[in-house]
C-alpha cells in the first residue's frame, strides 16, 4: 500500500528481504483503499503485502520469513520468548563495564557487578512502568502478597525502580537494600511456589504487563539478584565504617 497517508511497513520490509535474497522484486503497489481491498477480494486474502515467486503466492511478510527458512512454520511457533529479558540483561552489563572502565580503568570490578543489578533492576522497573495496571493485573497471576493486597502491584514498580536508581548512585542504601531484599524475597518465594511447587506454566510479568517470557529461572534469577543486593549493600556500608 502506497498512498499519502499511509506507506506500508510490511510492503518495504517484503521487498528488502526479497532483495536481500537475490530477487528482483517487480512490485505493484496499491495506491487507494478501494484497489487494496478489490485486490484482497479477488486473492481472499486479509492482508497486504501478498507476495509472489514465480507464479506462486507465498502471502504476506510473516509468511515470507517463513517460506525463506528464517522463521518456523507457524505451528512450530511458540507464543513464549526470552529476547526482550535477554536484550535488558545484555545492556546492562554493557553499561556497567562501561561504568567500570570510566570509573576504574577496568572492566572487572566489585562496582561493575553491583551496576549490572542496579541497572538490571531500573529496566525491568521501567518496562513495568510503561503500563503498571496491565503489569499489576499479570502480577496477579503469581505474586503472593499481591494476591492479599491488590494495591501492591502497582506499588512493585515504583519500588523496585527506586531501588536500583539509588543502588546505581550508592546511596541512602538503608533504604534500597530493604525494599530489594522484600520485594525479591516475595518474588522469589512466589515464583519458586506457582513454577516448582504447583508446576503452572505461567507469562512472567517482569518485562510488564504484555510480556511473552515465561515465568520460571529468568524471573527466578531476578528476584535472587534484589534479594542479594539488598543484603550486600546496607553489608558493604556497614563494612566501610
Amino acid at each position: 500500500m502506497v498512498m499519502p497517508d499511509h506507506l506500508c511497513p510490511y510492503g518495504l520490509k517484503s521487498k528488502d528481504l526479497l532483495e536481500r535474497q537475490g530477487y528482483e522484486v517487480e512490485d505493484h503497489p496499491l495506491r487507494t483503499r478501494e484497489e487494496t481491498q478489490a485486490f484482497m477480494d479477488r486473492l481472499g486474502v486479509e492482508t497486504t503485502p501478498q507476495t509472489f515467486i514465480g507464479g506462486e503466492r507465498i502471502g504476506g511478510h510473516d509468511d515470507l520469513r517463513i517460506h525463506f527458512g528464517i522463521d518456523p512454520p507457524e505451528e512450530e511457533q511458540s507464543d513464549t520468548r526470552y529476547t526482550p529479558v535477554i536484550a535488558i540483561f545484555a545492556v546492562a552489563a554493557l553499561l556497567a563495564l562501561g561504568l567500570s572502565w570510566h570509573q576504574y580503568q577496568s572492566l572487572l570490578t566489585l562496582r561493575a557487578a553491583e551496576w549490572f543489578v542496579a541497572l538490571s533492576m531500573t529496566f525491568l522497573a521501567l518496562q513495568k512502568l510503561q503500563d503498571v495496571e496491565s503489569f499489576s493485573t499479570m502480577f496477579l497471576n503469581y505474586d503472593l502478597l499481591a494476591r492479599r493486597w491488590v494495591p501492591y502491584g502497582r506499588i512493585y514498580p515504583f519500588a523496585e525502580a527506586a531501588a536500583g536508581i539509588l543502588m546505581t548512585a550508592g546511596v541512602l542504601v538503608w533504604l534500597s537494600g530493604p525494599i530489594a531484599l522484600f520485594i525479591g524475597t516475595v518474588g522469589a518465594v512466589s515464583i519458586f511456589k506457582a513454577v516448582y511447587l504447583e508446576g503452572r506454566e505461567l507469562k512472567c510479568a517482569c518485562v510488564g504487563g504484555d510480556s511473552s517470557v515465561p515465568l520460571g529461572a529468568v524471573s527466578l534469577t531476578e528476584s535472587l539478584m534484589m534479594m542479594l543486593m539488598g543484603i550486600w549493600m546496607p553489608l558493604k556500608a556497614l563494612l566501610a565504617v
